[in-house]
């Protein structure tokens, strides 16, 4: 309890905000797939939402250093609830695209302010405990967030307002906290041309995950709508994959402190082949085999993020691993970016199989690569890697925090720029 009772109000404001927003791409996929948008638009409209999370983060940081973190994160707030509810004011796929990118400019904000805060709450000796009740609050919202989508809604408007209405309620365990939020330190960046020296793995690594993740986060819901399922068993299927990747993130992980790392990636990448693979096969098993599949699938995606971080910052100086783990994070913001549109390509052709297809392809290119590396560079030796850490690409909670329970301004002090950590 002594552990928990300083961080319920940000736990609390977590869980709100990703009960609501966890579900927003779901809900604005599925409409827009319903009024017959192509694959493409609804790839570039989760393309836009990623572009905004790294436009934003770009001024997130300073933001919260004029104004401070409870200021910064209403403003964030308040943005994000109007940008919600703009979408009931028609279903043009142009100012679609353009709230999704104002949404994520917010989103960068809201995950700035509760990272650095959640930053100062943990030491060396409860950064673990605090890092898997944030991972729980985040990912069990999202998850549970989903089944907004079920909500009937006859004139398009009600699932808008009760998002806005949890990002609203998120607003009051921050500004009634009595915790004083941290003071922001800034830190010289780490710029991507070092990193990937650094790890040229760990950090392609990074950009692989984004591709994959921002494109089934974007056209996973059309994915399973196209194959005839009701909007319950399309929030049950998402959710699946969210859950997965909570689950299975942790031993996978800890797998990677005990063998090289750059072998559990080869692993990973070589099961998210066959999974994929196994995915255009499974429709016609039935519901049941296919929640087992996205799980499976979420699993391995949602894991590869973070042990390239650990693999990376394996390379690093500690100084060196809080702003790198801003620039880790540009990279998957990267991919994030690219790999709804460019899966939206596949779909187009393959229709709702080009999903996996395309993050077969996408990991049989990094299985080579990371094959390639491995007969390039010795591998890390076990006394000289830093213990793995759970973490969530976009937010990335914590990422890069020196060991030693230094305190700092959050996962993104000083990152370069773009860098940041948001979830959508």
């Amino acid at each position: 309890m002594s552990l928990i009772q300083p961080i319920v109000p940000l736990l609390l404001a977590v869980f709100l905000m990703m009960g609501g927003t966890g579900a927003l791409t779901t809900i604005v996929s599925v409409r827009l797939d319903a009024a017959g948008a192509s694959p493409i638009l609804l790839g570039a409209l989760t393309a836009a939402y990623y572009l905004g999370v790294t436009i934003g983060s770009t001024q997130a940081y300073r933001l919260v250093g004029q104004v401070g973190h409870i200021r910064a994160f209403s403003a964030s707030a308040t943005v994000l609830v109007a940008a919600t509810l703009g979408h009931t004011l028609g279903s043009d796929p142009g100012s679609w695209i353009a709230l999704r990118l104002v949404e994520g400019c917010c989103m960068a904000g809201l995950f700035v302010c509760i990272e650095s805060w959640l930053n100062q709450s943990a030491t060396s000796a409860t950064r673990g405990q605090v890092l898997a009740l944030y991972m729980i609050a985040l990912y069990g919202a999202q998850g549970v967030g989903q089944y907004l989508m079920v909500i009937d809604d006859p004139h398009g408007f009600k699932q808008f307002v009760l998002v806005s209405i949890l990002v609203s309620l998120a607003l009051l365990p921050v500004a009634l906290s009595r915790k004083a939020p941290p003071l922001l330190q800034k830190l010289e960046p780490v710029r991507i041309g070092h990193l990937y020296r650094a790890s040229p793995l760990g950090f392609a690594g990074t950009v692989i995950s984004g591709l994959v993740v921002g494109a089934f986060y974007g056209l996973g819901p059309v994915y399973i709508r196209h194959l005839g399922y009701d909007l319950g068993q399309s929030a049950t299927f998402v959710s699946a994959a969210i859950i997965g990747g909570m689950i299975l993130q942790w031993p996978f992980g800890k797998l990677s402190d005990l063998f090289d790392r750059r072998l559990v990636l080869v692993g990973l990448f070589a099961a998210l082949v066959v999974i994929s693979v196994g995915m255009t096969m499974l429709p016609q098993s039935g519901f049941g085999p296919l929640l087992v599949g996205i799980a499976l699938f979420g699993g391995i995606i949602f894991a590869i993020y973070p042990i390239c971080v650990s693999h990376t910052n394996d390379f690093l100086t500690p100084a060196e691993m809080v702003p790198a783990s801003g620039g880790m994070v540009l990279g998957f913001s990267m991919g994030a970016i690219a790999g709804p549109f460019l899966a939206s390509l596949v779909m187009a052709t393959f229709e709702q199989d080009g999903l996996f297809l395309f993050a077969a392809l996408v990991a049989a290119v990094a299985l080579a690569f990371a094959l390639w590396r491995m007969t390039v560079r010795p591998p890390v030796p076990i006394d000289r890697r830093l213990p793995f850490l759970l973490q969530a690409p976009i937010p990335g909670p914590l990422d890069g925090v020196p060991s030693g329970g230094e305190k700092t301004g959050g996962g993104i002090s000083g990152a370069a720029p773009g860098a940041e950590s948001s979830r959508p």
